[in-house]
């Protein structure tokens, strides 16, 4: 049986200590090992990046720039093979990897765009004869920990960046499915990185914690659960790196009374059950004002689920696939079980989908739940699966005090004709990434991802203009040559511009 181990200076090195199973999820087999690096393993990594360090530092960020440059390109001819590598072990149906795929590369694109991103501000004679400028300098070696849900473009809001501004990078993915990450890590390589500058490793907490303690790692940017996150952002703070953790979420969508409900339900559709609902900005809850509106939402809703399709990742006609793992499929099934124990209403049960042929594998159907309520266990808690809850509530303002309550503030939007109900609303909800008629609002490369409240700890988002200032030191140069022959008297009181 195969086994992926981890890209270290450029080498493929496989420890052979300890392995875990990778499962297709569509068939529930066993398609290969995994090898979990020691901490001695990732230690190699961090000194083979740090090792690399300075002569990188020096590189002129044009010359970075190309590697990223051919990089891109190395990506679009391997698009077929990456997504491939991530249907097998994660379940994503083509177009949906293909999508995630080219949303990475759109990072890439940006981090292209290296020498005018690192530029500075110069102001001449800020002083008499006194010149002032600020520069951007690397942090040095950087790590990234990264989940199972997007194992190509959650890596690539990261590493392309924070190479191109200096740093040398140490990524540890996720364990369950690794393939895709450490080929293109490979593809990285090929297209002229030197060694060392980035490192892949494999591994579970011992891996993540050695990152998180070790002192040459002076930054760490994490996507996932909001509990681990909230733990690596404590750790790696008080080992004194700065650090971006990305948690989960609860996205709602308000449906208003005068919204298109046929545009809305399409959109719906995509949102809640695209990539089996795992994902972070995914719309799980629909907040239906007045019952009117909730009314036709669950009509228009039921009819076009029953066009839905789960599936194999390799039949393009598939909308989703299978959840990544056994037990979160039981997870997913535990939370449709809790809200119908609790009062809600089941209208579309996703609990036992027949996929022919496929019968062992982790599906989970689209799922439709009425009446919940924010009591509900289901409604409190990120539930990672293709299920979408409806809460109805009487007035605009109690369904943002609804948003605004909840502990997660990633993303939401509105539905509405209502030009002014739009703008009040993203003017005001206390959400990080708003969307009008948009259910799910990812910025693109050249803006910045990430939420509010427990969705985010750090003051910096993920990509765009916020992960330059993140993998980057602002330093400010003032300087002045006295003309010759001048010298000028000591000065005592504070230097300023009278």
């Amino acid at each position: 049986m195969n086994t992926v181990g981890h890209l270290i200076n450029g080498q493929f090195v496989v420890e052979g200590t300890r392995s875990q199973d990778v499962f297709n999820p569509a068939t529930g087999e066993v398609s290969k090992q995994v090898d979990l690096a020691s901490k001695t393993t990732v230690e190699q990594a961090i000194a083979a990046a740090q090792a690399a360090y300075p002569a990188w530092r020096g590189t002129p960020a044009i010359k970075r720039a190309r590697v990223m440059f051919k990089f891109k390109e190395l990506l679009e001819a391997n698009a077929d093979k990456i997504c491939q590598m991530i249907g097998e072990e994660h379940g994503k149906i083509g177009h949906d990897a293909a999508g995630e795929l080219q949303r990475g590369i759109e990072n890439v694109e940006f981090a292209c765009g290296a020498p005018e991103l690192l530029k500075g501000e110069h102001s001449k004679n800020a002083g008499p004869n006194i010149d002032s400028w600020s520069e951007f300098q690397p942090l040095g070696v950087v790590a990234g920990i990264t989940p199972f849900n997007f194992p190509a473009m959650v890596p690539l809001w990261m590493y392309p960046l924070a190479i191109v501004c200096g740093n040398c990078f140490v990524l540890k993915p996720s364990e369950r499915d690794p393939s895709s990450t450490l080929f293109i890590a490979q593809l990285l390589q090929e297209a002229g990185l030197p060694k060392g500058v980035m490192s892949v490793v494999n591994g579970d907490k011992e891996a993540v914690d050695t990152l998180l303690h070790d002192e040459r790692i002076q930054a760490v940017s994490f996507v996932g659960s909001t509990p681990i996150a909230e733990y690596i952002y404590s750790t790696a703070t008080a080992n004194g790196k700065r650090c971006q953790a990305l948690g989960g979420a609860k996205n709602h969508a308000i449906v208003m009374p005068d919204a298109d409900m046929d545009n809305t339900v399409n959109q719906l559709l995509g949102a809640a059950f695209g990539s089996s609902g795992e994902r972070c900005m995914a719309l799980s809850v629909a907040v239906a004002v007045g019952d009117a509106a909730g009314d036709a939402l669950i009509a228009k809703m039921q009819q076009a689920m029953t066009k839905l399709k789960v599936g194999v990742h390799t039949d393009n006609s598939n909308d989703f696939g299978p959840v990544i793992t056994k037990q979160h499929q039981n997870k997913v099934v535990g939370y449709i079980n809790s809200a119908q124990e609790q009062g809600a209403k089941i209208v579309v049960d996703g609990r036992n989908p027949q996929v022919e042929g496929y019968e062992n594998g982790y599906f989970v159907g689209g799922t439709l739940i009425d009446n919940v309520t924010p009591e509900m266990i289901s409604y409190k808690e990120e539930i990672f699966g293709p299920v979408l809850q409806v809460v109805r509530v009487d007035t605009m303002q109690e369904a943002m005090d609804l948003i605004d309550a909840h502990e997660y503030g990633n993303g939401t939007c509105i539905f509405t004709r209502d030009g002014e109900a739009a703008r009040y609303f993203s003017d005001n909800i206390k959400v990080g990434m708003v969307g009008i008629n948009v259910p799910l609002p990812v910025p693109v490369a050249y803006h910045s991802f990430g939420g509010w409240k427990r969705s985010l700890f750090g003051s910096l988002a993920a990509y765009g203009p916020d992960g330059v200032r993140f993998y980057t030191l602002r330093k400010t140069v003032t300087q002045r040559w006295p003309s010759a022959g001048v010298r000028e008297g000591a000065e005592f009181s504070m230097p300023t511009m009278k």
